[in-house]
C-alpha cells in the first residue's frame, strides 16, 4: 500500500508541476512536434520530484534508461522521476517511475572531456519498446552525411523557452575533421557531431541526455555544443559505441 501511495504521489506531482527547462545545462531547434509518442516509444523525460524538467533519456531496457552523465551527476536517485509514454509532458498519460540507482560512466569528468553517459535504474518496468544499443563494431553509424534523428523537450531556439511537447529534428553526421575544426575540445573516440554547416537545426538546452537515433540505434546522446543551431557549430553527442562492452 505504501509503495502504491508513493507511486501515485509521484504521478500527481509530475502531472501538476512539470515545467519546461529554464536554465538547464547545455544540451530542438528547427524541428517538428511529435504528436504521438508511439513514434518514439523509448523516449523518456527526467524530472525532479518538484516537477522541474531536467533532461531527456532513452529506454534501453524495460527498467533501464540511458542519458548524459552531466544531466544527473549532481542528483540523488531519490530526487529524480522518469516519465515515459508521454509526448506532451502536461498530459496525464503514460507512466511515472521513481529512480533506484544512478550509475555514471566511471571515466566521466566533464561533457567536453567525454564519457558523458549514465544509466538510471527505475522502480517501474515500462511496457514500451526499447531502443537498440549498437555494438562497438557498428562504426558505420557515424559515416559523414548519414542522417540521424534527435529528440527532446528542450528550447526551440537559443535562450528561448522550453517545450512541454516532444520535438524531433533530422541532422546529418559531421566528419571528425570538420568537428575538430569547430571545437578544440573534440575527441573522436568520445564524441560525434551532427548538424548542418549553415546551422538552423540542432539540439538545445533541455535536450541533453536525449537520443541521436541512426538506423534504429542509439548512436549518440545529446551532450554539449556552443549555443544552439549556430552556423559552423554542430551539436556534440556522446559516441555510444565507444562506451559499450560488446
Amino acid at each position: 500500500m505504501r509503495t502504491l501511495l508513493r507511486a501515485l504521489t509521484a504521478s500527481l506531482l509530475v502531472l501538476a508541476l512539470v515545467t519546461p527547462p529554464a536554465t538547464a545545462d547545455p544540451r530542438i531547434v528547427g524541428g517538428q512536434v511529435v504528436t504521438d509518442i508511439a513514434e518514439a516509444p523509448w523516449m523518456v523525460a527526467l524530472v525532479t520530484t518538484a516537477g522541474r524538467h531536467v533532461c531527456g533519456g532513452t529506454l534501453i531496457a524495460p527498467a533501464l534508461v540511458a542519458t548524459a552523465a552531466h544531466c544527473v551527476a549532481t542528483y540523488r536517485a531519490e530526487d529524480l522521476l522518469v516519465v515515459g509514454g508521454r509526448a506532451d509532458l502536461s498530459k496525464p498519460v503514460g507512466i511515472v517511475s521513481r529512480t533506484t540507482q544512478i550509475v555514471l560512466n566511471p571515466a566521466y569528468k566533464t561533457a567536453q572531456i567525454g564519457a558523458d553517459a549514465a544509466l538510471l535504474y527505475t522502480t517501474s518496468t515500462f511496457p514500451y519498446p526499447v531502443l537498440t544499443v549498437p555494438s562497438r563494431s557498428e562504426t558505420y553509424l557515424y559515416t559523414p552525411g548519414t542522417v540521424g534523428t534527435v529528440l527532446g523537450w528542450g528550447r526551440t531556439f537559443e535562450n528561448g523557452p522550453g517545450s512541454l511537447q516532444l520535438r524531433k529534428a533530422l541532422v546529418p553526421i559531421v566528419s571528425d575533421a570538420e568537428c575538430a575544426a569547430a571545437y578544440k575540445e573534440y575527441v573522436p573516440k568520445a564524441h560525434v557531431c551532427a548538424g548542418f554547416p549553415e546551422g538552423g537545426v540542432d539540439a538545445c538546452q533541455g535536450d541533453s541526455g536525449g537520443p541521436l537515433v541512426v538506423n534504429g540505434r542509439l548512436a549518440g546522446i545529446v551532450s554539449w555544443g556552443t549555443g544552439c543551431a549556430r552556423p559552423g557549430k554542430p551539436g556534440v553527442y556522446t559516441r555510444v559505441t565507444s562506451y559499450v562492452s560488446y
